[in-house]
């Protein structure tokens, strides 16, 4: 087959095209800009494009599919081009199904966790040596690439995000994926600039319940009200699995899980991830993986990239950033955090970058999220948030919205970097939260700076 991407750079669209090139397909694609790391590995498989920029006369009557990215727009010139001869167009996840319609297919969706037991699950299943086709939002240890698919594997593992399937698709991308087997992790108000209510977000995750294969099963986190709510309120005829958070302690900075065997030491800390785990234990153990298997397992676990990274460690310092920025996610990791190191002073720095975090009415939701830490730090750059085109967003505005009135404010990158290098970090622990890059922090040179 002969598959032309529109947006081959991002992070999903050139993981699958990495994925179709491995399975034999010829793969040709264009963009307007490609960062790296797609940029170095797209290029080393022969499917850089040779110029950025849209070319309309790829587009012929051979190619035998289009995948049109998000990154595109509707009057995108390929795309025009494509609907002009009546090229079959899909999005990501459309794709993604038409590969998968003949296997199992397990999704795991909700505002939070998603990748980290979707990358649980892979880690299990690679320690065992049982191939799976799957997706992940995150480069996994083990792993050449964060798309993989094949024509013999009977499963596929997918990771369900609720955000727009295309420029010319506007539904949810976990809608589309028909699961047989699926979780839900939790649900958090996000992507406001789609889902402008909190009602409308919810409906999201009802009509995902409701798209489950009929006698399939729905594993879902009872301590979430909102994900109780839901799926105990669907009619949907599946089988309904719910977990919880198990028992654990946190003992001189490592956590142990409590297992029918007794105490085990794990690599991952923290409330929302042992949370996580018990989820992922249920998905396995549905796929076939018993309970032992599973622990010996996840004992190795260290993390999906981006995902509570340790950065640096001196003998009483320590520093970890973290790809949370949603409010339930930077409350849960700061807690985190703080709970693995009591005894330390948590200083926590978090960077608002969506289009969320700069809405008003949103900015509310972070009532409280830094509240564990000991110091708490907020820089943003209103470039940022004039190149959304919304309103200025103030200090005091953001001091309220969190009700911490100690809260530390920067809005100039230079001054941000200048604080966090000039501080003491014997006994303390250092957490960068952020989507974004912290305005070009020199991650290298603070490690340096914290293992001193």
């Amino acid at each position: 087959m002969q598959i032309h991407f529109i947006a081959i750079g991002g992070s999903a669209m050139h993981n699958l095209a990495l994925a179709l090139d491995f399975k034999g397909y010829i793969i040709t694609g264009s963009d307007d800009v490609i960062f790296e790391p797609s940029k170095s590995r797209l290029a080393d498989k022969g499917l850089l494009p040779e110029k950025f920029g849209w070319f309309p006369e790829k587009l012929h009557s051979d190619i035998d599919a289009v995948i049109l990215g998000m990154h595109a727009k509707p009057d995108n010139p390929e795309l025009l081009k494509s609907q002009e001869l009546g090229l079959k167009i899909y999005s990501y996840p459309e794709f993604l199904y038409e590969q998968s319609k003949n296997k199992t297919r397990v999704v795991i969706g909700g505002s939070h966790g998603k990748t980290t037991i979707t990358s649980m699950i892979l880690h299990v299943l690679n320690y065992h040596d049982r191939p799976v086709d799957f997706m992940v939002g995150a480069q996994l240890d083990g792993f050449d690439r964060m798309v993989h698919l094949t024509e013999e594997n009977d499963f596929i593992v997918l990771e369900g995000d609720e955000y727009l399937s295309s420029p010319i698709d506007r539904r949810p991308k976990f809608h589309l994926y028909q699961p047989n087997i699926a979780l839900l992790s939790g649900i958090a108000w996000d992507h406001i600039n789609v889902f402008p209510t909190f009602e409308n977000y919810v409906e999201q995750f009802q009509i995902f319940v409701d798209s489950i294969v009929k006698g399939g099963s729905i594993t879902y986190n009872e301590e979430d009200v909102e994900v109780k709510k839901v799926v105990e309120a669907s009619e949907n005829a599946i089988r309904k699995l719910p977990y919880q958070t198990p028992e654990y302690a946190v003992k001189d900075g490592e956590t142990l899980l409590e297992t029918p065997e007794g105490p085990m030491p794990i690599e991952v800390f923290g409330k929302h991830n042992l949370n996580n785990l018990a989820g992922a234990k249920w998905i396995c153990q549905n796929m076939g993986v018993d309970e032992d298997d599973f622990y010996e397992a996840i004992a190795t676990f260290s993390g999906a990239s981006k995902r509570l990274e340790k950065i640096a460690e001196g003998k009483t310092s320590v520093a970890y950033k973290d790809f949370a920025h949603s409010p339930s996610k930077v409350a849960a990791t700061t807690n985190a955090v703080k709970e693995q190191y009591p005894d330390r002073k948590l200083i926590a720095c978090l960077e608002l970058h969506t289009y969320s975090s700069f809405n008003p009415e949103f900015l509310k939701e972070y009532m409280g999220a830094l509240d564990a830490a000991d110091v708490a730090v907020v820089f943003y750059l209103p470039e940022s948030v004039a190149i959304k085109k919304l309103e200025p967003v103030s200090g005091e505005q953001i001091k309220e919205a969190f009700e911490r009135p100690d809260l530390k404010i920067y809005t100039n990158a230079e001054e941000f970097h200048n604080y966090v290098f000039g501080q003491n970090f014997d006994n303390s622990t250092l957490l960068l939260m952020s989507s974004g890059n912290y305005g070009g922090l020199d991650l290298e040179a603070l490690k340096a700076t914290v293992e001193s």
